[in-house]
């Protein structure tokens, strides 16, 4: 893989992570169709280690106060009725299922699912269901009523992220919205869902993503090192920006 590669795919990845647009249907698109091969599913994974540290900078203060809410909830009962103690084990509920599916289907996702076809055919159906989303939902719902039901199904929706074409933002925000939930709400929550999950594909598929994933687009350790820079500044200004365009 060469720096010129390196370049371009982390400006995609940061660009396309937090938008409802599918940075791995992206990333599949534009190394093919312009470096002539497929950076792979494992490299895709350690990029988007850069675009999630984006997410636990800037939701920092967030993370801190669900984790010490949460914590505080497991030994002082009366703590238990903080909706940030809620809130993190909606977390940990909505996180369940795409470990599941993820680990069960991981070859076929590193695989089968990568052709080009699926990726444009779920990139066009998904923007469909965004649309949709966007038109039917009641987006009167605030973080206080959120329940253990909503982390589920937004978790159950985050899958759908597991097959490239689909946005993993696309699918959370979609279902937030589906389920009522305001927009900011939404985005905030499925921003902090996929954070577990992310992280976790990433570190599993360090290892891998030295290996060649297609024609000349095996990296090095230093590209995959910029490349997670690039990811994180690139991701953290996309990030405050969908969220005051959802505000």
């Amino acid at each position: 893989m060469s720096w010129l590669q390196v370049l371009v795919l982390s400006v995609v990845q940061g660009l396309t992570e937090f938008l409802p647009i599918s940075s791995s249907g992206h990333l599949a698109i534009v190394s093919r169709l312009f470096f002539s091969g497929d950076a792979g599913a494992s490299f895709t994974a350690v990029s988007q280690l850069g675009t999630e540290a984006a997410v636990l900078v800037y939701f920092a203060r967030d993370i801190v106060r669900i984790l010490k809410a949460w914590f505080a909830g497991l030994f002082v009962r009366a703590e238990r009725d903080n909706v940030d103690y809620r809130l993190g084990w909606y977390v940990i509920i909505g996180s369940i299922p795409i470990g599941v599916v993820g680990f069960l289907f991981k070859d076929a996702i590193r695989s089968d699912v990568r052709n080009l076809w699926v990726v444009a055919t779920a990139m066009l159906v998904f923007s469909g269901v965004i649309a949709a989303a966007e038109y039917v939902g009641q987006r009167d719902r605030h973080v206080g009523q959120l329940t253990w039901r909503d982390g589920l199904l937004v978790g159950l929706a985050q899958c759908l992220a597991l097959v490239p074409g689909v946005s993993r933002s696309g699918a959370t925000i979609s279902a937030g919205l589906l389920l009522g939930l305001d927009r900011p709400l939404a985005a905030r929550f499925g921003f902090l869902l996929a954070i577990p999950a992310v992280f976790a594909s990433g570190l599993f598929s360090l290892p891998d993503a030295f290996e060649p994933a297609g024609t000349g687009m095996s990296a090095t350790g230093a590209q995959l090192l910029v490349s997670v820079v690039i990811t994180f500044i690139i991701g953290y200004a996309a990030i405050a920006w969908l969220l005051r365009f959802l505000a």
